[in-house]
């Protein structure tokens, strides 16, 4: 008697499980189609009423569609979508099955809101092309980074650069997607015959990679400096006095004289550092100093009152 109630109440509980389980799975889904859509109503809105009349290609599949567009006069979403079908089957067999699949979803969302709901309705801008470089570049690259978040992408450059880091290992990804952007924007040259589209292009290119490293990496960005001093003591209780930074004393053997040494770490708002240079160089002008930048920085100190 007191095993089977066991059995129920096991059964029970792995029924629970599974019922989590796929409320948890429905709720990632919603929140992937939610943020899909948002994102490709953004690029939507970046490509149609900005790069588009500016008449540039930024890269990526986007920017092959567009220049096909010129030539062609056919949909821009339905040729993105048209130039992403080899790469997803590419994808598909040669890299990851899942990260297809959310792929596609992606793209099918972003060519069918280009196409039906912003291209028939929303007027393009006409001006300054700087000003259309730049905000069509900006609108993109939020689009983008809210379909990154959600783990997936937007095909196009992304699956050709980890197409090329397959046959090529030892290419970096940020130097393929630079690649492949290149000889796009250096075609648009050549269909709009027009040398100014290509510096647009570069423009809108820029914009669209700091505008995603903003939001996938945040605006607090800092330095980060390490010292190896044997004045470490009185770097660190200057930094702290004069700047009101925390400082971090990390343990360390030097490799040729085998002793120990506490090596100082300590990060700062960018503004500050030339103020730290000058602790660090007036308490010990030999000091071995390291200087790195942060991508974002954030907890007691940075995210509270002082802000990098």
């Amino acid at each position: 008697m007191r095993d089977c109630i066991l059995q129920q109440l096991m059964v029970c509980g792995q029924k629970e499980e599974a019922g989590m389980a796929a409320v948890a799975k429905y709720e990632n889904l919603r929140k992937d189609i939610l943020a899909d859509a948002a994102g490709a109503v953004l690029q939507a809105f970046g490509v149609w009423c900005f790069v588009e009349p500016c008449k540039i290609a930024p890269g990526g599949a986007s920017g092959i569609a567009l220049l096909i567009n010129h030539l062609s006069n056919l949909p821009v979403g339905t040729l993105t979508f048209l130039v992403n079908i080899p790469l997803l089957f590419s994808s598909w067999f040669l890299l990851d099955k899942k990260m297809t699949v959310k792929t596609i979803r992606t793209v099918v969302i972003m060519s069918f809101v280009l196409d039906a709901c912003v291209a028939p309705f929303v007027p393009q801008y006409q001006g300054e092309r700087l000003i259309m470089s730049v905000l069509g570049g900006i609108l993109m690259g939020v689009g983008m980074a809210l379909i990154f978040m959600r783990d997936s992408t937007t095909g196009g450059g992304d699956i050709l650069a980890k197409l090329l880091q397959k046959r090529y290992p030892y290419m970096h990804t940020g130097y393929a997607i630079m690649i492949i952007d290149v000889v796009v924007i250096a075609a648009s040259v050549l269909v709009f015959r027009d040398l100014d589209s290509a510096i647009y292009g570069i423009i809108t290119m820029v914009c669209t990679t700091q505008t995603i490293d903003a939001i996938l990496y945040g605006m607090n960005k800092g330095t980060m400096v390490t010292v190896m001093s044997g004045k470490n003591p009185e770097i660190a209780q200057e930094i702290m006095e004069e700047l009101g930074r925390g400082v971090t004393f990390l343990k360390a053997t030097g490799a040729y004289s085998g002793q120990p040494q506490d090596t100082l770490m300590c990060v700062v708002d960018r503004k500050e550092f030339y103020l730290v240079k000058e602790i660090i160089d007036r308490a010990d002008p030999q000091a071995f100093v390291i200087v790195s930048e942060t991508k974002e920085v954030y907890g007691e100190g940075f995210s509270e009152g002082k802000s990098v």
